[in-house]
This record gives structure tokens, sequence and C-alpha cells, in this order.
């Protein structure tokens, strides 16, 4: 009887201890189970050698490499001269996320992908621009957005648009894992050669007036489920890129682009 209460007894200890390290921290667990668990991300670029800032910290130049990162969003950017990138991640428990680059001063020349690890099965692949063509292993799928169900094991995808350079992907899908695959493609040569350049004579620019929050949120795209980017303050001054019907696109004094509602902000009158 003795001996089957000491049994319990370390067996509550026992998963008493799971509890805990689940609870309170990775370390925890490395230090009692010998369980070492990948957080991290990992950057390429071209041109090699970006300055790469995560959450506005410089952390380093590319090609970039770090395993001990904590789980949550981070905003990540890229800077070279005068070419940039700038998007947020996700880290998932165990797991690294990958992100290539082929960074440049406009987006509409830039091009790249981030490769993100959840639990499940399979290949997810998303564009910029959607209802690009998906091809696996030679195979077509279809466009994106679209999940494809594959094996474990190496793969090469190539993500195709009109007008969009091809983008060929070689990845690794491990085992119960799904791999998430967000490709932004570059205009071709030709198309971008086709964009018509007006003449300015001087840079328009708007103000940011006075809001409710006391800030102006600066999203990636324009609409109020766009992601923000950035936020900004009543006074700032903004560079006007584009205007739509309630947006605003913009560049920030740091080179940022993102799209702000017009009607936060004013036009500058020029001096």
């Amino acid at each position: 009887m003795k001996s089957i209460k000491k049994i319990l007894i370390w067996f509550l200890i026992f998963l008493s201890l799971i509890a805990l390290s689940l609870r309170f921290s990775k370390q925890f667990a490395e230090t009692f189970f010998g369980v070492k668990q990948i957080y991290g991300i990992s950057v390429v670029s071209d041109p090699t050698e970006a300055t790469i800032f995560l959450d506005g910290k410089e952390v380093g130049k590319t090609p970039f490499d770090s395993k001990d990162l904590d789980v949550k969003e981070y905003t990540v950017r890229l800077e070279k001269n005068r070419a940039f990138w700038q998007g947020k991640v996700k880290l998932n428990a165990g797991t690294v996320v990958a992100i290539i680059r082929d960074i440049a001063t406009d987006s509409a020349s830039s091009a790249g992908e981030i490769l993100t690890l959840d639990q499940g099965k399979g290949i997810t692949i998303i564009s910029n621009p959607s209802d690009a063509g998906v091809e696996i292993d030679g195979r077509l799928f279809g466009k994106t957005p679209i999940a494809v169900n594959v094996s474990t094991g190496e793969h090469t995808i190539l993500v195709s648009h009109a007008n969009y350079l091809d983008r060929s992907i070689k990845v690794d899908l491990p085992v119960n894992f799904n791999l998430t695959v967000s490709v932004d493609l570059a205009l071709s040569e030709a198309d971008l050669a086709t964009i018509e350049t007006p003449t300015i004579t001087q840079t328009p620019e708007v103000v940011v007036r006075q809001t409710p929050t006391g800030f102006l949120r600066v999203r990636d795209k324009a609409s109020l489920n766009g992601s923000e980017i950035t936020r900004v303050k009543p006074g700032d001054i903004l560079i006007l890129l584009e205007e739509q019907s309630a947006w605003d696109r913009v560049r920030l004094p740091d080179g940022t682009e993102g799209y702000v509602s017009m009607s936060y902000v004013e036009k500058k009158n020029p001096q």
C-alpha cells in the first residue's frame, strides 16, 4: 500500500513539473527535461549585407540567423543604401521563419517570400498579386490563395502571374507540419518600362491632423482590414505618393510606405 502511495506521489510531482514547464518558460523545460525548443528568424537578401531591424532595433546584417527569440509577432525591416523592405512575421513555437528577399528602391521591383511552419500538413501558398498560378514539382495545382496536400520532403514551387516575373522556391516540408509560403512577385522589366512617370515640379506632402486616439495608423493596404505597419503623430509631414477614394498612399521620413485615412491628413500648402 505504501509503495502504491509513493508511486502516486512521484507521478503527481512529475505532472506538476510538466505543467510548470509549459506555463512559465522554455528555459525551465530545457533545464529539467533537456528539451531544446527552436524559436527564430532566418533572413537572406539580394543584395547581401542589408541591415536588419527587428521591431525597430538593429540586430545585424544579412545573411542573418537567430534561434533565441520570443514567440510573438515581429516587424522586420531590411535596408541597404536606398533599397528597403518591411513586413511582419509571426513566430510559432518550435519553428524558424525563413525570409528571402530581393530588395529594391521601389515596391514594384521588390520580390521575395516568407516561409512559416505550423502544426498540420501540406503547403499553403498566398501571393501578391493574388490569382497567381501555382506549380509544385512541375504539376499545376491552381491559383493563389491555395492549400495543397503534398507529401513531406523536398518540393519545388513555381509561382507565376501575367506581367510579373516567375518565382521559383525550393522547400523542405517536415512531418506533421503545414508550410505557409507568402510570395511577393516583381513586375517584369517590360511592364516597369511602361509605367509613366509624370513630371513633378514639387513633391506633394500631407500633414497629419488631430485624431481621437492621438495617433494615426499607417496600414499595408487601403482598407481598415489592412495590417498596421507603424503609427504617425499629429503634425507629422508625409510625402503623398497616390490619392485613392478614401486613402492616401504615403512615404514616411524613414522610407516606409503605406496607407493612411484621408480623413486625418490634409495637403500641405506650398511655400
